[in-house]
């Protein structure tokens, strides 16, 4: 590894799915995983694999279509963890085992209830047996933010003498300042000498997430870990494409050091990890916001026309943004069509792209102009596709006046059966959602609700978004996408039954 590489380690399906109602099914892990190789993350945190056999099956089907990045699994200091994190990766080219324990007093004393002798010995103990499995271990010092600088070095110490290649401080609760950071990692840096790869994972609380992973690299840690549009629990993570912006556009600061990344596909990668967790960036935020090259004042307007570097540090072109946006209708044809999604970079299967053409033709017979957030919906919508375990064939609403009786008629597909009922509830949508239960037999509870214009105009795409909970269980997001708002409202709830379905097949 070169001295001036920043490895980018994204744990957007690892940590970033730990936002609240961001949880992905298998096929929707896939195609981010796919994308992030194709982004050039240097390692893929793909889960948790001791958290359920659902999330290890996603870990172990990602593991067998990456050939590039290293595939990374999580585990607790625990035995069982390690062992199910390395068998998950074990068909990865490239694999890498990703073990942690708290360091600081508070975690030690209230969580672990154990003495620092006996967090060094368990670090060791589990640093040695993930070698077992594979040489690329990695050890991280759970909130390392508040943890004590001469005990860290301890840890760090033993767990290299173990065998730890990456090294890991977390600021776990956002709670550092940059200073603060910079000056901890240069401490650490200088201690470690070169024995193995210094890392930092920062999370976002007061807001300092990027700022810190900034000051880290600058004062030597050589791998930053990160999620895409700054995914995370709480107030989030450190966003991977303010990093790698951040070194690329800053090179009289930080030259010569660089990353992998192919900074092309920040926003195809922005958008799909957007489309497939029904979380969009704010429109304000850095790189990926939907204004972050909007121009409202005159005067900026007035600069940017006659030379674009008055307001504008960063081009559209640079993150894959293209203003172009060639408008499709009705009479494209299938090449063109193809030849869009190409130049936007997709590279679909034959009967993917046969699939996406029809919904595409159906669109435009509703739909006067399509544009390319419309192309990235249909696209998205088709490679993440599951099994279609219930398919939504027709609906028909009726008596949806101001004291009417709002009801629903519909007919489900189930194993080649054709199902049709009818129900009344207390609005339209709940008319709709009581049929689509009764017809499948599974109950479940709508916990949010969010409806998007993919793209302009009064016939726009509605892009429905709803996170159910079935059977009391965790809630689980569904996608519909219809011109018809409605329509796609039963798709997305019809989706989301289908992503449990098929989780509980695991």
């Amino acid at each position: 590894m070169s001295k001036n590489l920043i490895k980018i380690f994204d744990t957007t399906l690892r940590d970033g799915e730990q936002s609240p109602g961001a949880s992905m099914n298998t096929e929707e892990k896939i195609q981010i995983a796919l994308q992030l190789q194709k982004l050039g993350v240097d390692v893929i945190e793909a889960g948790f694999a001791a958290a359920s056999p659902g999330d290890f099956d996603a870990i172990r089907r990602i593991s067998e279509q990456i050939d590039k990045s290293t595939v990374c699994s999580l585990a607790r200091c625990v035995e069982k963890d390690i062992k199910a994190a390395a068998e998950s990766i074990a068909s990865a080219k490239y694999r890498r085992v990703h073990v942690f324990l708290a360091t600081s007093p508070i975690h030690m004393e209230y969580k672990l209830k154990m003495k620092p002798s006996e967090v060094i010995k368990r670090a060791v103990e589990a640093v040695q047996y993930a070698k077992s499995f594979t040489d690329d271990v990695e050890f991280s010092c759970e909130d390392a933010g508040r943890s004590e600088i001469s005990f860290l070095k301890e840890v760090l110490d033993a767990v290299i003498n173990a065998g730890a290649l990456t090294l890991n401080i977390p600021d776990t609760v956002g709670y550092r300042l940059p200073n603060e950071i910079g000056a901890r990692i240069k401490e650490l840096s200088d201690f470690v000498n070169g024995r193995a790869v210094i890392s930092v994972h920062n999370h976002n609380d007061l807001g300092l997430a990027v700022a810190n992973s900034l000051a880290a690299i600058e004062n030597g840690a050589r791998q930053v870990e990160c999620t895409i549009n700054g995914l995370g629990e709480r107030a989030g993570n450190a966003a991977l494409e303010e990093i790698v912006m951040n070194i690329k556009t800053r090179q009289d600061i930080f030259a010569p050091l660089y990353t992998n990344i192919n900074t092309k596909e920040i926003y195809p990668t922005s958008k799909l990890v957007s489309l497939i967790t029904g979380i969009e960036p704010q429109p304000n935020k850095a790189i990926v916001g939907k204004n972050a090259f909007a121009h409202e004042s005159g005067i900026h307007q007035d600069g940017v026309l006659k030379n674009k570097e008055t307001y504008e540090i960063i081009q559209p072109s640079d993150i894959g943004l293209d203003r172009n946006n060639l408008v499709l209708g009705k009479h494209s044809g299938r090449h063109a069509f193809k030849d869009r999604l190409q130049s936007l970079g997709y590279t679909l299967k034959d009967e993917e792209v046969n699939e996406a053409f029809e919904k595409f033709k159906l669109l435009a017979d509703r739909k006067k102009e399509i544009f390319d957030d419309d192309l990235r919906a249909l696209v998205a919508e088709e490679i993440t596709k599951i099994p279609q375990i219930f398919e939504l064939i027709t609906l028909q609403l009726s008596d949806c006046n101001p004291g009417g009786v709002p009801n629903a008629a519909i007919t489900i597909r189930h194993h080649d059966q054709l199902i049709t009922d009818a129900a009344i509830g207390n609005g339209t949508m709940d008319a709709v959602f009581k049929v689509i239960d009764r017809v499948c037999g599974v109950g479940g509870e709508l916990k949010d609700y969010k409806v998007d214009a993919v793209s302009q105009g009064k016939d726009a795409l509605a892009k429905v978004i709803v996170k159910v909970a079935f059977d009391g269980g965790k809630p689980i997001i569904g996608h519909g996408l219809n011109v018809d708002t409605m329509y796609a409202t039963a798709q997305a709830y019809i989706g989301a039954l289908n992503s449990y379905m098929s989780m509980k097949q695991v």
